[in-house]
C-alpha cells in the first residue's frame, strides 16, 4: 500500500454542505457502552493545608451522556436520528443517564435495566478549564446470558429500521463476540452502513464492517506493531483491513490528523483542523457519529473522513464531553480549504 501523494480534487465546501443537509434523513442504531459524565465545575485560589493538593471552591455542576451515549449525543446534534442499545443499572445514575438520552431526543426503547450492575460513570472535577482529577464508578463483564440475549434480540428485531449501525465499544462488557457475530451476519443479508469503536477485549472478533476507526494505540495494539513511523503506521493499516474484513480503517492520530485505509488503494492523510486544543475528551465518539451519519447520508469514505477532521477540530476546542452542531460545521467548513495528501 502506497502513500498517496495528490489532493482529493473533487470535493469542495458546498459539497459537503449538501452532505451535511441530508443528515437529517439518517436513522442510526448505537450499540455499546452507555455511560453517564459528571461535570464539577470550580475554582482553585489555594492549595490544602491537610496535604499538598489544590482547593477547588464548586461554581456548578452539569451531567452529561457519556460513551455511547455521547455518540447518540453527536449524531442528534448534527441533526440525525438515533436508537439508543445498551445496559444500565438499577441505580440513579442510570435514572439520570436514561433522563439524559431522552433529553436530547435519543430513543431509549434499546436500554435494557440490569439489576445486577452499577451504571458506569465518570466524575470529572475541572478548574480553569484544565481537569484535576477524574473518579470513575463501574462494573465490567457481569452481563448475564439472559441480558445478552434480551439485547441481541433487540438488535435483531430493530437493526432492519436503521440506516446504520454504530458499535461503540468501551471494553466495559456490553460488546461480546456473540453480539459482534450476529452484527456480521446481519451485514451479509441487509448491507447496512456499518461502523465501529473498537477496544481490545474485542480485536479478534470485529468483521465485516464498512469502517473501523481505532486510534493510533489502539491500531498498533490490534496489529502487533508499535507505530513509530510511517512504514509502521502503513503496516498496521493493511493488516487491520484484512483482521476484520474491513472496507476501510480509519487512524485517528491526534495533532497529526487522521490516515484512511481502504481496501486495494493507497494511505491517504488528513491534517487536524483544530486551532486550539482544550480538552480530547469524547473527541473520538464525534468523529465516529460524524462518519456514521456522513456515510448513512451517501458520503464516500473520504468526504466522511474530512466532515469528521472538522467535527473534531471544533469539539477539542470545548472543555469537557461536547457535541457538534450542523451549524459549528457549516462555518467550518466557509473557512476551511480541504484536501488530504
Amino acid at each position: 500500500m502506497k502513500h498517496r501523494s495528490s489532493s482529493l480534487l473533487s470535493v469542495t465546501s458546498r459539497h459537503l454542505a449538501t452532505i451535511l443537509g441530508r443528515l437529517s434523513r439518517v436513522r442510526v442504531l448505537v450499540i455499546g457502552d452507555l455511560m453517564l459524565d459528571r461535570y464539577i465545575w470550580g475554582q482553585v485560589d489555594r492549595i490544602s493545608p491537610e496535604a499538598p493538593v489544590p482547593v477547588v471552591r464548586v461554581t456548578r455542576e452539569s451531567l452529561h451522556a457519556g460513551g455511547a451515549g455521547n455518540v447518540a449525543a453527536n449524531i442528534r446534534s448534527l441533526g440525525g436520528s438515533v436508537m439508543s442499545c445498551g445496559v444500565i443499572g438499577n441505580d440513579q445514575a442510570g435514572l439520570r443517564l436514561r433522563q439524559e438520552l431522552n433529553a436530547i431526543g435519543a430513543s431509549t426503547i434499546g436500554v435494557l435495566t440490569n439489576r445486577g450492575m452499577a451504571t458506569t460513570s465518570k466524575t470529572r472535577i475541572i478548574a480553569h478549564s484544565q481537569q484535576v482529577v477524574r473518579l470513575d464508578r463501574e462494573q465490567n463483564d457481569i452481563l448475564d446470558n439472559r441480558a445478552r440475549a434480551r439485547l441481541r434480540r433487540f438488535v435483531q428485531q430493530q437493526v432492519r429500521e436503521c440506516d446504520v449501525v454504530v458499535v461503540s465499544d468501551y471494553g466495559k462488557g456490553v460488546i461480546d463476540a456473540d453480539l459482534l457475530g450476529q452484527l456480521a451476519e446481519l451485514r451479509e443479508q441487509q448491507r447496512f452502513v456499518y461502523v465501529i469503536d473498537p477496544k481490545r477485549q474485542n480485536y479478534a472478533y470485529y468483521r465485516g464492517a464498512t469502517l473501523v476507526k481505532p486510534n493510533k494505540e489502539e491500531a498498533g495494539q490490534a496489529a502487533g506493531v508499535e507505530i513509530r513511523s510511517e512504514t509502521n503506521l502503513r503496516q498496521a493499516g493493511t493488516h487491520l483491513l484484512d483482521l476484520w474484513r474491513a472496507e476501510a480503517v480509519l487512524v485517528s492520530r491526534g495533532e497529526e490528523g487522521m490516515s484512511l485505509f481502504k481496501r486495494g488503494d493507497s494511505v491517504q492523510h488528513f491534517p487536524t483542523t483544530a486551532r486550539e486544543i482544550f480538552d480530547v475528551t469524547g473527541a473520538g465518539d464525534t468523529v465516529l457519529a460524524t462518519c456514521a451519519l456522513a456515510l448513512g447520508a451517501g458520503a464516500t469514505l473520504e468526504e466522511a473522513t474530512i466532515l469528521a477532521n472538522h467535527a473534531a477540530g471544533i469539539v477539542v476546542g470545548k472543555v469537557g464531553t461536547a457535541t457538534v452542531t450542523l451549524l459549528e460545521m457549516k462555518d467550518a467548513l466557509r473557512k476551511s480549504t480541504l484536501c488530504a495528501v
